[in-house]
């Protein structure tokens, strides 16, 4: 029978959120300014005190977004750069060396992103709201796409540092895909504006179901349903799991 390496596991975990903590004015300050920053462009450019989207004032519809956008680029960025510094530092083999399976692995590094994750939006979340209030409708809806959106990107970043060579490669990834799904995802407005074959394409994009259902917990606006962005974002994460754990298991693109 094969036993979790505890103590393995808490050293890893502990490495992981320490990493980020130490520099805690990059990691949990400038996501807050960041989003501010955003926040204040959108609501002067499209004048958000006069603007409703379905009787939801255009600042609480954005806010959300906003939120979700911080959660999930500062989950993707710890483990995928902390992969990627292993890798350029030569130290990777500090990962691979101890006693730990590819699962308890992967799992540590996205203990990693989700802890950072969490901690961003509930600075970001607060906030937002003293410029925009708020209220959490739905508590453990939020709680639930809050954790599994942090969980999606964090394999989305170590499969990102497994493939990725260099920091442009990474970048690469960064630029053309995660950003384009984020701002492509509803964010900023709603996805029933849309064109017809555009309003279809977004249900495939996993963003949209992450910002919708969180919207849904704090505004009680959604665009899709909060019942297929569950079964959406359990499966996905479910498969980014299967795959990162194997490719992470047999040292894909990490031993070389």
């Amino acid at each position: 029978m094969k036993y979790i390496n505890t103590i393995g596991v808490a050293t890893l975990c502990k490495r992981e959120i320490w990493r980020f903590m130490k520099v805690w004015n990059q990691t949990l300050v400038a996501p807050v300014i960041t989003t501010l920053l955003f926040l204040a462009v959108l609501m002067l450019a499209m004048g958000s005190s006069e603007r409703m989207i379905d009787h939801v004032p255009y600042g609480q519809f954005i806010a959300p977004g906003l939120i979700m956008m911080a959660i999930v680029q500062n989950a993707f960025a710890n483990t995928s750069s902390s992969l990627m510094l292993a890798k350029i530092q030569g130290v990777i083999i500090d990962i691979l060396m101890p006693p730990l399976t590819g699962s308890e692995t992967v799992f540590c590094m996205v203990i990693g992103g989700v802890v950072r994750g969490t901690l961003v939006g509930i600075v970001v979340m607060a906030a937002v709201y003293m410029f925009i209030p708020f209220s959490l409708l739905h508590p453990w809806i939020g709680f639930f796409y809050v954790i599994s959106a942090s969980v999606m990107l964090a394999l989305l970043g170590i499969l990102t540092g497994i493939w990725s060579q260099s920091f442009d490669q990474l970048s690469a990834i960064t630029n053309y895909i995660i950003t384009p799904l984020s701002f492509l995802s509803g964010t900023f407005y709603s996805i029933k504006q849309l064109p017809e074959f555009w309003y279809y394409i977004c249900h495939f994009n996993p963003f949209f179901y992450m910002i919708d259902g969180f919207r849904y917990a704090t505004v009680g606006y959604t665009d899709g349903t909060v019942a297929m962005g569950v079964v959406v974002m359990t499966v996905t994460n479910i498969v980014l799991w299967v795959v990162t754990t194997i490719l992470f298991s047999k040292g894909y693109r990490l031993k070389t």
